[in-house]
This record gives C-alpha cells, sequence and structure tokens, in this order.
C-alpha cells in the first residue's frame, strides 16, 4: 500500500494502522443542512487515505503525497498550520477541545478525490484523521460524533461555516445506499440506492471550473438564511410550515433563500418516497426542480453547471442538477445506462460549442465509508 510505503520512507517506522474516508456526492438537499433541514448524499469512491503513528510528544508530522514538494510539514503548535494542513491540525484541536486526550502523531495522507470536483475532499482528510486517532488512541467515538469534531475542525479552526452532511456522509456511508439524514436532530438511515438493477447510472459531470465569486458566498447564503429565520420567528428555515405567509413577510435574498430552502427540504422527502416505492427513474424531475431554484432562487450556480444541466437533460438523462456548494463544481444526471454515451456526447458537445475547456465525467457509485484499511 503506497501510503504505508511512503510513512516507512519518511518517519523510518511502520504506521499503526492506515484509514481511509470517501468523499460523497449529494443526490438532493443543497444548502439545507446549515438550515436544520434534511439532506440525501452518498459516499464516493474516491477518498483520503492516512497512515499513522502516535508520538510521545504534542508535535505533529505531515505529509501529503499530493503536495507536491514531498515535504514533510512539522507543526508543533497546531495554530502554526497552513494551507491544506490546516484542516488535519484542526481535528487534532478539536478532539483536544472536546476532552481527549490526544498527542502528537506522524502521518501520511494520500488522496484520489478529482480535484474541484466538489466532491468534499477537506471532510474526506478530516474524517480520516478522525478516525484515525480515535482507533490509534482506542477513544471508542462513535461514528457520528467523530463527523461532529471533523465538522467543529473545519468551522472554527479552518473558518469554513460548512453543515454537517459532508463529514456525516463520509463517515456514515455505506455501499450501494444514500444516507437519509436530519440535520437537526442528526437521526439518520441509510437508503437502498441499487442504480444498476435499475437500468441506470448517476453520472457526474466535472466542469473543471470554480470561480473566485464563491469565496465568502457560502457565508453569505448562511447569513441570509439566519437573518430569514430570525424575521419570522423560527429556529431555522427548517421550521417554515407556511411557505406563502413566509414568501410574504420576506423581501430580496431573504426571501429567495428562504423559497428555496423550504421546498428543497420537500423535495427530498419526496424523492425519499419515490425510491422507497422503487420508482427511481421518477426522481428526475425533482433533480431538475432543484437545479432550477439553486440556480434562481438561491443562486449559487453558473453558466458552466447550468449548461452540464441542460445538455445532459437534453441528451436524455432523466433529471440533472448541481451538486456542492456551487459556483463551479460538479453536475450530477439520473441516466439509463443506454443513455450514457448520448448524454457524454451532448455535454460534451455545448461545451465546446462555448470554447470551454472538455468536462470529465464519473461513474458516481454509492461506496463504503470510512473504515481501517490496514
Amino acid at each position: 500500500m503506497r501510503v504505508a510505503e511512503e510513512f516507512r520512507a519518511a518517519f523510518g517506522r511502520e504506521p499503526e494502522g492506515v484509514w481511509h474516508a470517501p468523499g460523497r456526492v449529494n443526490l438532493i438537499g443543497e444548502h439545507t443542512d446549515y438550515n436544520g433541514g434534511f439532506v440525501l448524499p452518498f459516499a464516493v469512491p474516491w477518498g483520503v487515505a492516512c497512515a499513522a503513528a502516535r508520538r510521545d510528544d504534542d508535535v505533529v508530522r505531515l505529509l501529503s503525497l499530493q503536495d507536491g514538494s514531498a515535504r514533510v510539514h512539522e507543526i508543533a503548535a497546531l495554530d502554526e498550520a497552513e494551507g491544506w494542513t490546516r484542516y488535519a491540525a484542526g481535528v487534532f484541536w478539536a478532539l483536544r477541545r472536546a476532552g481527549h486526550a490526544v498527542g502528537g502523531a506522524d502521518l501520511v495522507i494520500d488522496g484520489d478525490v478529482p480535484r474541484g470536483a466538489g466532491l468534499s475532499s477537506s471532510a474526506a482528510l478530516e474524517v480520516s484523521v478522525a478516525l484515525a486517532l480515535d482507533e490509534s488512541h482506542g477513544l471508542g467515538l462513535g461514528r457520528m460524533h467523530l463527523a461532529l469534531l471533523a465538522q467543529k475542525a473545519e468551522n472554527d479552526f479552518v473558518g469554513m461555516p460548512c453543515g454537517i452532511m459532508d463529514q456525516a456522509a463520509s463517515a456514515l456511508g455505506r455501499e450501494g445506499h444514500a444516507l437519509f439524514m436530519d440535520c437537526r436532530s442528526l437521526a439518520s438511515r441509510a437508503v437502498p440506492l441499487d442504480l444498476a438493477a435499475e437500468g441506470f447510472e448517476i453520472l457526474i459531470i466535472d466542469t473543471g471550473v470554480h470561480h473566485e465569486l464563491a469565496d465568502g458566498q457560502y457565508a453569505r447564503r448562511r447569513r441570509d438564511c439566519e437573518n430569514a429565520a430570525k424575521r419570522l420567528g423560527v429556529e431555522a428555515l427548517r421550521d417554515v410550515t407556511d411557505l406563502a405567509g413566509a414568501l410574504a413577510v420576506l423581501e430580496g435574498d431573504e426571501r429567495r433563500r428562504t423559497q428555496h430552502v423550504v421546498t428543497e427540504n420537500h423535495r427530498v422527502e419526496a424523492v425519499i418516497g419515490l425510491l422507497r416505492a422503487g420508482a427511481l427513474r421518477e426522481i428526475g424531475a425533482l433533480l431538475n426542480a432543484s437545479h432550477l431554484s439553486l440556480r434562481d432562487q438561491y443562486e449559487v450556480s453558473c453558466a458552466e453547471l447550468d449548461v452540464a444541466v441542460e445538455a445532459a437533460v437534453r441528451g436524455g438523462a432523466r433529471g440533472a442538477r448541481m451538486t456542492g456548494g456551487g459556483f463551479g463544481g460538479s453536475a450530477i444526471a439520473l441516466v439509463a445506462t443506454d443513455r450514457l454515451d448520448a448524454v457524454r456526447h451532448e455535454v460534451a458537445r455545448a461545451y465546446e460549442a462555448r470554447g470551454w475547456g472538455a468536462p470529465r465525467f464519473l461513474p458516481a457509485v454509492p461506496s463504503p465509508g470510512a473504515r481501517r484499511l490496514a
């Protein structure tokens, strides 16, 4: 295993183990997690492996095989961490803040999550490190507890105000299933998603773009939602039961954000109902509606995502939507296996006609969550 071999070469000793956590793709339920709502993600085949061994001091030494510099980052004080190392250092910080006696460690990180595709490599990194520290120190923490600690690391140490969905999907994912989660109660259950048996595939369309417009926009959307909830006198937008009445009170951005969150929660529940009824092919219309809402009400799409979605549907997809935070990254399309080539061709043709770089197509297979490999 490459990550273990590189650990031996870098640190001159054996790792205590190798742990892996996957990235995720979200079938539906976008920007609802930090509003206390519902989500339906699943783990993907790509993720982050972490070879780890404890140290007798508080020093953290980190090496990423994707860093490019092949340099070991030695961190004597967690606040000194910079760049990608802050995601790993934040996990140490969160565990210590929670009262767990976690000392220093040597870590080698190896990831294969496609870069820039919006498949949450950061959550995969955090959860793999959290699981490695949990098991190597015998802490016995549950998977949801680890997901919450990983989220705290990203929120309070890295400074990204994400919800719980990404870390939970990475920690709790199950092969052949999506994860239906109530982000307020943290109750979750695995929902069978046997795409092949139904003759379908969820195709990831990686636009390959990231717009700098997204910098700070995620936090702004979250503030819009919090302000709207205060104006409506509810704890979170998940609690809005009279959408028409709420929209009559609100205006501008707060009105649009509320409309998206409330209707998106209903779409998640509707998709769950269709999947339980064995009507996978019928969820396409809900994927389409989700994208239009994200584009027009939440305003987190971009031209490349819109073209990918429109071309996929034109090519024969049952439905398509952007997935992830937005402003770039990936879209997903529900496609019958006999239409895959036609969908890929139509999307590629649409990009070429606009002079854009070719998109990348990846199969989104519901895969296992975080686990020990060796």
